[in-house]
């Protein structure tokens, strides 16, 4: 026998004509086909299972059992993966292809069921049970029944529009009705599990009948398809003639002076205009705006434009409005609900409903809420909406740099629309909602305008009942509106738009205040999250305080939800854990594992963490508290910044060395604070006399003032005393106190200047375990109005020269040396200062 280089084996004719086919054969997996016998088909063998039970074929009699995959998309299917009826097929030639492929030309043979799974490894290997189909030619059912399918089958060749019609030829040069059964089966194009079926019938009496089913089906969804193809071929010829019809209307009404309306397009349009309560201009204009639409072609370009004008025009609430509810208690009930604390920005918030109550209108009042992320801003500004019984809708800002994303977009562009807040009146469908504008702190302009300078309109009480959007190109009355803005830094705000705001300011959280949000709002929202509500899951105040002090550090709550998330989500896989040991996969239900007794059980069960179980949870603690004996170090001092994040402590290091005389600032400082270290060095140099220090102190010497964390940026006046303090020190070589943490301006005539973010900066002192603050005396008057807590555990010295800090900074039991004494420190050099 001859051979190609690509073909590995040839099975003569003869061969194949008389075959002995033994039981246990080796499997072959198919995806998405069924071969059924006396088919010759190309298969395409690529996993190495396959690879080897083909080789294993070629090595014996060259049979194997075909099986199709009830799920084609399994790479290495089992028994249970395929369908346990096939045919038994004989390979005729096998062609290699590139990367490894082979493609494998098999004859089905007979139709054949797995009896017993032999193996799997290497290859998939079963006995199999023949099931021949034979014809009876006495039995009058079944030729009743080959009848009627062949009858069939010709209707469904013709009936198919994909199918030539050599099929039927070959189809009726066949005698053998076994033959015939699986030709026509092979033709159907139907799904895999459907021609399975006729391989899982046994007997050639079931499986015509299968057949017949199949094609019965078959022919009437051919049927049916070439009904409906009918039918829009129908549908199309009567639009476009209606089509035409009504343009040649069209074109008789324009002679003749006459004009209809499109349709019931433009009725329905029509009705939503008259039932918007449009305002008396605002009709006028829309009505002008519907006349020309009548007139305009409904292919025009321009038709869809003032269509969606339109649209929108009506879709926006003109009089529709809810009803306030103005009961005090009422709306401080819902407000004690939904937040814990925030005393001030709630008694704001009802003086501001009591005056609603007198006057019946209040205009004016924008409120502000301004504070770190994380401290109720967003959900103050709800709560005040369900209070007021009033839609709420949040306009997010940040990142807004265009003036059409407020203002809108004029209608001549493409795929033009209203700004955010005709959009925002649209969602909440009354004239009078409660707005949030989030982060109007984030908002920055370019080219295409300043943002912020169209929302000077929205919020100016004044001008805001004429808003004029660029889209609708009608006045907006936008009095009635409830504006409320957040923001997390006031100063970045721009002033004309602060000018019109009322900033009440909302402070980070104490740790108590913490504590009790995570009991009364936290947990039990977090329980049922996680399905645990209908346990007793408990943690207890002191875990709860563990967490705030060693696994956060921040101004609001959102890393506590998260932290307390993370312990739900461990004591849930407990849960489950525990509720399945020792149960079978199979055996679990598929609804829901709660119907398992071992899962009643455990949910009888308490399930409480304590503080030593916290690390079980979290793992070790992300922050330590810091001994302040550690930081006792020369030229080293702690200040304090306030960040839009809240605040936080500020190390200044100060190291002194020989070199040229110079100061050397790292630390990704900002201008002003690079002036501030450049003032207080001025500073000690000029009243060197008051700090016994020689006047060559610093000759030969090289200072390099260094801010830790130096990939975050840093600026502002405030860490000037911090700065004068950590120099001091190290000229001195006398170390500062750990336990101190300082704030405030310095000038050059050593007056502290008062700052500001004071509150943040204490909370930052707390968290950082320190014992005293010193605070410039101008803020004296700012810690009297501290919320209580806050200043609680913390020293406060208020100091107002340098000379003031120096006795509480450094340690009292060590009065400054009478001599400088710098031979074994690192020193600066002189400065160069530009004379004003």
């Amino acid at each position: 026998m001859n051979h190609t280089d690509d073909v590995l084996t040839t099975i003569e004719e003869a061969d194949r004509r008389t075959p002995t086919v033994p039981n246990e054969l080796p499997v072959l997996a198919l995806r998405d086909i069924v071969i059924y016998p006396h088919m010759i088909f190309p298969v395409l063998i690529g996993r190495a299972s396959s690879l080897k039970a083909v080789a294993s074929a070629l090595d014996h009699d060259k049979f194997v059992m075909l099986l199709t995959q009830r799920d084609p998309t399994t790479d290495e299917p089992g028994f249970s993966d395929m369908y346990s009826h096939g045919t038994v097929a004989k390979i005729l030639q096998v062609l290699r292809l590139p990367n490894n492929l082979l493609k494998v030309l098999v004859e089905g043979m007979i139709p054949a069921r797995v009896s017993v799974e032999i193996s799997t490894e290497p290859f998939l290997k079963a006995k199999v049970i023949h099931v021949p189909s034979v014809f009876d030619a006495n039995d009058q059912q079944l030729n009743a029944l080959v009848r009627h399918a062949s009858e069939l089958f010709e209707e469904y060749v013709k009936e198919h529009r994909n199918l030539p019609p050599e099929v039927l030829g070959a189809f009726e040069n066949l005698d053998d009705p076994v033959r015939k059964l699986f030709y026509a089966a092979a033709n159907i194009q139907q799904k895999v599990e459907a021609k399975q079926k006729i391989l899982t019938q046994e007997g050639l009496t079931a499986q015509y009948i299968e057949l017949i089913q199949l094609l019965s089906s078959e022919i009437e969804l051919l049927r049916l398809e070439a009904e409906i193809d009918t039918k829009v071929q129908d549908q199309i010829q009567k639009s476009q003639r209606k089509y035409f019809i009504q343009e040649q209307i069209r074109a008789l009404q324009k002679e003749l002076g006459e004009d209809d309306e499109h349709g019931s397009e433009l009725s329905t349009l029509r009705e939503q205009i008259e039932q918007a309560e449009l305002p008396e201009q605002v009709h006028a204009r829309a009505m002008d705006e519907f006349e020309r639409l009548k007139r305009t072609p409904s292919m025009s370009p321009e038709f869809s434009v003032n269509r969606t004008w339109l649209e929108v025009l009506t879709a926006v609430p003109w009089k529709k409005r809810t009803a306030d509810d103005l009961n005090v208690q009422h709306v401080r009930s819902i407000l004690d609900d939904d937040h814990y604390d925030l005393e001030k920005p709630k008694d704001r918030i009802l003086e501001y409903i009591s005056v609603l109550n007198l006057v019946g209108s209040l205009r004016g009042q924008i409120l502000c809420f301004v504070g770190p992320p994380g401290v109720g801003k967003t959900s103050l500004a709800k709560s005040i909406a369900r209070g007021l019984g009033r839609n709420f809708v949040r306009i997010s800002l940040g990142g807004v740099r265009d003036e059409a994303e407020i203002r809108g977009h004029r209608r001549t562009y493409i795929g033009a629309m209203p700004g955010k807040i005709i959009q925002a009146m649209k969602r909440a469908g009354s004239v009078n909602p409660v707005i949030l504008l989030d982060e109007v702190d984030k908002m920055s302009m370019d080219f295409r305008g300043d943002p912020s300078s169209a929302l000077l309109e929205v919020l100016d009480p004044e001008q805001n009942s004429a808003f004029n959007d660029h889209y609708l190109e009608v006045d907006y009355d936008l009095s009635n509106v409830l504006f409320i803005a957040t923001a997390n830094v006031k100063y970045d705000i721009p002033a004309p738009l602060l000018d019109r705001l009322e900033v009440i300011e909302l402070s980070s959280y104490l740790e108590p205040d913490k504590v009790e949000i995570a009991k009364r709002h936290i947990m039990p929202k977090l329980l049922e999250r996680h399905g645990l509500a209908d346990f007793d899951v408990r943690v207890s105040d002191a875990a709860l305080l563990r967490i705030v002090r060693e696994y956060t550090r921040e101004s609001g709550v959102r890393n506590l939800e998260r932290e307390l998330a993370g312990i739900l989500r461990k004591v849930a896989q407990k849960i489950v854990s525990q509720a399945t040991t020792g149960i079978e996969g199979a055996d679990i239900p598929t609804d829901s594992i709660r119907s398992l007794p071992s899962f009643k059980k455990l949910r009888r069960r308490a399930w409480k963490i304590d503080a030593p179980q916290v690390e079980e949870y979290l793992k070790a603690p992300r922050f330590k508290e810091k001994s302040s004996e550690l930081h006792r170090k020369i030229g080293v001092a702690t200040g304090l910044a306030w960040t839009s994040v809240g605040g936080d402590t500020l190390p200044v290091e100060v190291t002194i060395m020989p070199g040229t005389e110079k100061l050397t600032l790292t630390g990704k400082l900002g201008e002003v604070m690079k002036e501030s270290a450049m003032a207080s060095l001025s500073y000690l140099r000029s009243n060197y006399a008051k700090y016994n220090l020689e006047p060559d102190v610093l000759k030969g010497k090289e200072i390099h003032v260094h801010l830790p964390e130096g990939a975050i940026p840093k600026d502002g006046p405030s860490a000037g005393i911090t700065m004068t303090l950590a120099l001091l020190s190290a000229i001195t070589g006398k170390p500062l106190r750990g336990d101190v943490a300082m704030t405030g301006e310095v000038t050059l005539r050593g007056q502290i200047l008062p700052i500001g973010g004071l509150s943040e900066k204490l909370l930052a002192a707390k968290r950082a375990g320190m014992k005293t603050v010193l605070v410039p005396g101008a803020n004296k008057a700012d810690v009297s109005e501290l919320r209580e807590g806050v200043t609680d555990g913390l020293d406060i010295v208020y100091v107002n020269k340098i000379d003031e800090a120096i006795p509480v900074a450094f340690d009292s039991e060590s009065p400054l040396p009478r001599k400088t004494i710098v031979a074994k420190l690192p020193a600066t050099t002189k400065t160069k200062h530009r004379k004003k």
